[in-house]
């Protein structure tokens, strides 16, 4: 029995698993990138959310994903030599790498807490800074050292206070950190002392020479020229939030944030370069020379600049406009609608998609085939368009309505629906070419329509301030409200049915509903999350996908909101979590048959698998009300669970990192309760999970 418990506890956390769900768009990877650091002019590495580290051989010309081994987000990257680089990121996460990023090693930090800069000063010595706060009560900052190529690491510092982003050194004895004061070493880090005393600050630090240094925060760059004894102030933008500056020599930096910003005057006066495509937010700066230079950001935006930041050039491939829709006509043929009048299509399975003209740019909602050449597609705006050729050409149809419409819905070739987020329904009988309106007065909004034949469907709406379940029996005509027995007042986005009685209703807050009556009764399943849950598709009537995103995100930036994919192989009795590989929203789900399937969202995001999603991430839960409470919270030495249930049965409680890794676990047995010694565990964020017969509660906890 002890095996067996341990089994489950462990597999309540994410397992990293790799290769299940691929990234097909945008290209190289969608996630957030943070650091950017090239060897050479031609080998450059970036990495970012969700474990992603991507690498260019060819100076940012292409780019290859390679496997880190984690889900953590990565925050900073630094190589010693062509071969030997680290990254370090959430969870006290430290990689390291000695074949130039083709395999990664998870190194011991001794810590949990979030790693955000890196530094080298020779092959061996390294320093890493980091820490965290939440809500500002709690705060942690971090110094760890290495002197043997990061086999072991020495805890510097570690004080209740603000984080440090950022570390630099001039020489092996020199260095600067920087967060919400500076800090400096001149001893290899043994002492540290505040240069500041928080009068200056930043998220980045630089240093063109042994005196000559430069500090960033938001809109302000701090400057020295005495080796951080005094600063001077400059403005480079009071409206930006700079993250990264570099130099290239003693007069000429560039600084990144909301903009990109550049000084040849050594930083007194900075100039916004208006000439740079348009990007996200960008996150870190790097040049290989005077004129060469890359820039990296959230939605895995990639700039290279070869003039000396006149002009960037955009090197992620691919559209990232949000992906709403998607629809295969068979295993080869697929098409994606979005944002922006955004309509993509694939003949190759994917492996390449190509952008078609759509004559709109309008939000478009939800796309369908009724034959290998003939789509329809709806929009906002009372859009639909409409092809004959397979994508070649789209046509605008008259709809009658200025409504957006959010879904369509065809049972055979020649009737369809489409539903209004204001309450109106569409039909039409002759293929799409003429549609007539029949609007529902009781209902202010229609939010999803699925048909089992022409005249039996079914939406889902808006009415007396309550979401509810509509059904019609004559086509359209008319429509009776059902009762969807949850008690829950949430959003309910989409509705699907695998036959004539057996279908499906996602909602916000982790609803999913089934019935198996045609509709008549409603039974909430466990879905393990209390996420928006967006698209459903089943492969058969057994084996069922849905998709969706976390929405509770931390108190700090962590790993703890990735998108949602949860699998059933029992007919939605019961749902597992299959693993993430990003943070984004997914927006709609699509198998072409039991093995592949397809996934769009956020920011072009398509993410594609062929074995059924891979690996499951957790065992299979069931949520429960939340009963338990932890305190003191943060914690030094020892926690107290308790709860005002009645427990006659056994408790397990186990104790995690953000990476995932199993720390503690104890049994109680009959205890309302419980008192854990927490003394071993490093400062830093942790996952507690409670479980019960009655189910499992996650609670965070805060070392200090």
């Amino acid at each position: 029995m002890k095996k067996l418990t341990l089994f489950i506890c462990l597999t309540l956390v994410s397992a990293v698993a790799f290769a299940q769900w691929t990234w097909q768009n945008p290209l190289p990877k969608g996630n957030d990138l943070h650091s950017v650091y090239f060897i050479d002019a031609s080998t450059g590495y970036s990495v970012g959310k969700f474990g992603t580290i991507i690498r260019t051989l060819d100076g940012g010309t292409n780019w290859t994903n390679l496997q880190s081994g984690t889900t953590a987000w990565l925050h900073s990257v630094y190589f010693t030599n062509t071969k030997t680089g680290y990254v370090t990121g959430d969870g006290g996460t430290i990689l390291k790498t000695t074949d130039g990023g083709t395999n990664w090693t998870a190194l011991k930090s001794g810590t949990t807490v979030p790693l955000n800069s890196v530094y080298f000063t020779d092959a061996n010595t390294g320093y890493v800074v980091g820490g965290f706060y939440i809500l500002w009560v709690s705060y942690i900052r971090i110094i760890l050292k290495t002197s043997d190529g990061g086999a072991t690491w020495t805890e510097l510092l570690n004080e209740n206070t603000s984080p440090l982003y950022s570390v630099f050194f001039t020489d092996a004895n020199t260095g600067y950190a920087a967060g919400n004061t500076i800090l400096k070493t001149i001893d290899g880090g043994n002492n540290w002392t505040d240069i500041t005393n928080g009068k200056y600050y930043g998220k980045s630090v630089h240093f063109t020479d042994a005196n000559t240094g430069y500090v960033s925060w938001e809109g302000t760059n701090f400057k020295t020229v005495d080796g951080g004894k005094t600063w001077s102030e400059f403005t480079i933008d009071p409206s930006s939030l700079i993250k990264s500056v570099y130099f290239t020599d003693a007069k000429t930096g560039y600084a990144v944030g909301s903009n990109i910003y550049k000084t040849i005057d050594g930083g007194t006066t900075w100039t916004q370069l208006s000439s740079r495509i348009d990007a996200p937010h960008l996150n870190s700066v790097y040049f290989t020379d005077a004129n060469t230079g890359f820039a990296v950001g959230n939605a895995g935006t990639i700039l290279k600049t070869t003039d000396g930041g006149i002009t960037w050039t955009g090197l992620l491939r691919g559209t990232t406009a949000w992906l709403n829709s998607v629809y295969f006509t068979d295993t080869s043929t697929g098409y994606v609608a979005g944002d922006n009048g955004t309509i993509l299509k694939t003949a190759d399975s994917g492996t390449t998609w190509a952008e078609l003209a759509s004559g709109t740019t309008v939000t478009l909602n939800s796309i369908c085939f009724i034959g290998a050449d003939t789509g329809i597609v709806a929009g906002n705006n009372g859009t639909i368009l409409k092809t004959l050729n397979a994508g070649t050409s789209w046509n605008a149809i008259s709809s009658g309505t200025t409504e957006d419409l959010v879904s369509v819905s065809f049972p055979d070739k020649n009737t369809g629906y489409a539903v209004c987020n204001q309450g109106t329904i569409l039909k039409t009988t002759n293929r799409g070419v003429t549609w007539n309106a029949f609007p529902l007065e009781s209902a202010n909004c229609l939010l999803s329509v699925y048909f089992t034949n022409v005249n039996t469907g079914y939406s889902l709406g808006c009415m007396h301030g309550m979401y509810t379940i509509l059904k019609t029996v004559d086509g359209g005509i008319s429509w009776t409200a059902i009762s969807s027995g949850s008690d829950k007042y949430c959003r309910l986005n989409t509705i699907y049915f695998t036959d004539a009685n057996t279908g499906y209703v996602l909602g916000d807050c982790g609803i999913i509903l089934k019935t198996v009556d045609g509709g008549a009764t409603w039974t909430a399943t466990p879905s393990g999350t209390d996420s928006w849950l967006k698209s459903v598709y089943f492969t058969n009537a057994n084996t069922g996908y849905v998709v969706g995103r976390y929405v509770y995100g931390c108190l700090m930036e962590c790993p703890l909101n990735p998108s949602i994919i949860l699998k059933t192989t029992n007919a939605g009795e019961s749902w597992t979590s299959l693993t993430a590989v990003s943070a984004l929203h997914l927006n709609s789900v699509y198998f072409t048959d039991t093995n592949t399937g397809y996934i769009v969202g956020e920011n072009g995001i398509i993410l594609k698998t062929t074995n059924g999603g891979g690996w499951v991430s957790a065992a299979k839960t069931q949520t429960m009300e939340s009963t338990f409470t932890i305190y003191p919270n943060p914690a030094t030495n020892k926690i107290t669970i308790s709860t005002h249930s009645n427990l006659h049965e056994e408790t397990l409680v186990c104790i995690y990192n953000m990476n995932g890794a199993l720390l503690q676990q104890e049994k109680f047995q009959s205890q309302n309760l419980i008192e854990l010694d927490v003394s071993a565990l490093a400062k830093g964020l942790y996952l507690v999970k409670i479980q019960t017969n009655k189910g499992i509660e996650t609670k965070k906890l805060v070392v200090q």
